[in-house]
């Protein structure tokens, strides 16, 4: 097993750029492990990597997602400055944009763990010990994806990092979109994740004022690193 693990902070990136980088990456690890199908006396190491990001402003429908979860037109989008795209992760509808930390672990999970759902439950928990350094109590609601604040209260229950993955043979894409300076408003033209009665939240929000991204980036992957059993490299 390979636990080595590439990390890349692409810094601010188009979305379309850094999904069409992520099915590359993808490509090439399901690739390796087909071939070592083939030839099962020439075994290659299959490699893992880690991306961080910022998108500009972006909305993003799962395969499984309703376009009615779409409150804007195209006009209202532009309006917004911001595009939309169906892509091929689970889930419903989201966000992207500045001052969320946007992660795309590109794992084999034959290398660390071969459970989808752990794995999600792993991705959650590193957002959960992340904001707990900070104050706030992560948890998560029966039922749906994600870390939410006070999922047990309908009227108060709020996401605060989205969660949406793709696998394949294993291998993992897409990953988490995780509020930190986040302007919710852009959440206003969504059901976010499908929900028509609970909100988003980001740690400003909670907490009254702005945090330094590369600061909360690296708590981020030293979490994902620890539970996930990364070798960060």
């Amino acid at each position: 097993m390979n636990r080595k693990v590439q990390f890349l902070d692409l810094g601010k990136i188009d979305y379309k750029e850094a999904w069409d980088y992520q099915e590359k990456l993808f490509k090439g690890i399901i690739d390796i492990k087909m071939n070592n199908r083939k030839h099962p006396d020439k075994q290659e190491a299959t490699p893992n990597y880690l991306l961080f990001c910022e998108h500009p402003h972006v909305y993003t429908l799962g395969k499984h997602g309703s376009e009615e979860n779409l409150l804007a037109n195209m006009l209202e989008l532009s309006n917004k400055q911001a595009t939309y795209y169906k892509i091929n992760r689970g889930g419903d509808i989201t966000y992207h944009g500045p001052g969320q930390i946007v992660g795309y672990p590109i794992l084999d999970l034959d290398n660390f763990s071969p459970d989808i759902h752990q794995y999600v439950y792993n991705l959650e928990e590193a957002i959960i010990k992340t904001i707990a350094e900070y104050g706030l109590k992560g948890e998560r609601l029966e039922g749906a994806s994600g870390v939410w604040l006070d999922p047990a209260v309908p009227v108060k229950a709020r996401k605060i990092c989205a969660i949406g993955i793709r696998s394949s043979r294993w291998v993992t894409m897409h990953g988490f979109a995780f509020n930190v300076n986040t302007d919710l408003s852009y959440f206003d033209l969504i059901n976010p994740c499908g929900f028509t009665d609970k909100k988003s939240t980001s740690m400003e929000k909670e907490l009254g004022n702005p945090f330094d991204l590369k600061e909360v980036k690296g708590r981020v992957k030293h979490h994902l690193a620890d539970i996930i059993g990364m070798h960060i490299i």
